[in-house]
């Protein structure tokens, strides 16, 4: 089948190879056939080293497609269900799990690295074995993945639109609806118009916010959140003055989805006394954010930090999917590029440049 790999953590390309097998599957698995996948930003830092990943790798982790085969003790799901993958999957056993909070289970952490495709032969004859990002691997035509890595959903979704709220959808809308509840009339501030951002954006127009800005350093990203249902869009350096002036000196709720050390520090500046700030970006280990005791007491700013949209993700999946059917969310406006598998490097040239909100990879034969 065919495959994108990246060779060795740095490289800014990947390799689409046709030589490529899923591995793994037995007791407790599921092979799916992908359908469609989207690049994350996530998928980039991984590539370059930000997130840990062992390389060789293939990366993507919003993917969705058809069970094709299942393995014994496999429950919940079966041959022909549509499904999205679940990068961070819940064992069901943990502390974490019994208490309905499968998003902080890092079972499937242990698991970084274990192969889940082969190719090659490799340099030296041998055929090389592959890890999928986070367990996943999504830019390939099929994975085997452990029973819990994958989230059953409607067959009338279409493939790219579930792939979407494989993580980036979920993410950011869960950061408002779960993580914050965002009370309706209040103001927001978003810091990052990529993908997270603009899933953010809606989650707190579902909530009801009556202000929401989107601070971002490119004008036409500021200008694309307006149909998300920003009510206005700055640039960050405007974001501390329009902050002051509003009613209590700040915002109710600002979110951080850069994952930047000095994008938080802005944010806990633009928020307001006992307001929140939201941490949705995925950084760096050595990115260090700053406050002093003082501030920190004297001023009760929250920082919330939320994974994967703060609560068990099977369960925000469905209320994502709730709210396109009502449609009060648009999925399908996110897409701004397609390409096919084989062009994928095309995808990554997108995220990097910001000139793509979402590209799905499509995966059909």
């Amino acid at each position: 089948m065919r495959a994108a790999i990246l060779h060795k953590t740095g490289q800014d390309t990947l390799d689409v190879r046709d030589d490529v097998v899923a591995v793994g599957f037995g007791p407790g698995k599921v092979r799916v056939r992908l359908r469609a996948a989207s690049l994350c930003h996530s998928d980039l830092s991984a590539m370059g080293g930000v997130l840990p990943q062992p390389a060789p790798f293939v990366p993507g982790h919003e993917g969705s497609g058809d069970v094709v085969e299942v393995g014994e003790g496999v429950t919940g799901v079966a041959v022909g269900d549509r499904v999205v993958l679940c990068w961070m999957a819940p064992c069901g056993r943990c502390v974490h799990c019994e208490r309905g909070r499968g998003h902080l289970c890092v079972a499937s952490l242990r698991r970084l690295g274990a192969p889940g495709f082969r190719f090659g032969p490799g340099p030296d004859g041998a055929a090389v074995e592959a890890s999928g990002f986070y367990g996943t691997g999504a830019f390939a035509e099929e994975v085997v993945v452990d029973r819990s890595a994958v989230i059953k959903v409607p067959a009338d979704l279409p493939y790219e639109l579930a792939a979407l709220i494989g993580c980036g959808v979920t993410t950011g809308i869960g950061a408002a609806v779960n993580t914050a509840k965002v009370e309706p009339g209040a103001s927001v501030a978003v810091i990052g118009a990529g993908g997270v951002g603009v899933a953010t954006v809606q989650g707190a127009r579902v909530c009801g916010a009556g202000r929401i800005t989107v601070v971002d350093p490119v004008a036409s990203r500021r200008e694309r959140a307006l149909a998300f249902g920003a009510t206005d869009a700055v640039a960050p350096e405007d974001l501390k003055a329009i902050a002051k002036g509003l009613p209590g000196g700040g915002y109710d709720y600002v979110f951080e989805a850069v994952g930047r050390a000095a994008t938080v520090r802005a944010g806990y500046d633009a928020a307001r006394r006992g307001g929140a700030v939201v941490v949705i970006g995925a950084g760096a280990q050595d990115d260090l954010a700053q406050f002093t005791m003082g501030e920190l007491f004297f001023n009760e700013k929250r920082l919330l930090p939320s994974l994967y949209g703060g609560a068990d993700v099977a369960r925000t999946i469905a209320l994502v999917v709730e709210l396109w059917r009502a449609g009060r969310i648009d999925l399908a406006g996110m897409i701004t590029h397609r390409v096919a598998l084989a062009d994928v490097n095309e995808a990554v040239a997108q995220m990097r440049s910001g000139e793509a909100l979402r590209t799905v990879v499509t995966l059909d034969v």
